[in-house]
């Protein structure tokens, strides 16, 4: 699971109000290296959350370090480590987790399970 995915998922588990971010409980982080596409990175800064992918990418890898606020959209640099962080990072083993209602959602080859079950709908 990519953190581009992660900045958009939420728990639905009933009484949840927010549940959002999901913290992520890493296993098994892997880096896949893509081809940097600035534009695309560009589009993305204005929906990004950027506290949660902050957050998020703290927990995949903590060597990678965003800065406290999203910098220039013309920054080559800055949008390289946003590419990176997003869509580089892949959480291959692992679980995210709801920050109201510690529900754990597993994370099994990169693909998050967030099917609830009958009781939490």
């Amino acid at each position: 699971m990519k953190l581009l995915t992660h900045n958009l998922l939420r728990s639905n588990v009933k009484g949840v109000k927010k549940g959002y971010p999901l913290k992520i409980e890493a296993k098994t982080v892997e880096v896949k290296e893509t081809e940097f596409n600035a534009d695309f990175i560009r589009g993305m800064l204005d929906r990004l959350d950027w506290p949660a992918l902050r957050g998020a990418c703290a927990q995949m890898d903590p060597n990678v370090k965003l800065p406290e606020k999203p910098g220039s959209s013309d920054d080559e640099e800055f949008l390289k480590l946003v590419h990176h962080a997003l869509v580089e990072l892949v959480l291959v083993e692992g679980a995210l987790i709801c920050p109201e209602s510690g529900r754990r959602f597993k994370v099994e080859n990169g693909i998050p399970n967030m099917l609830l079950n009958e009781d939490e709908v």
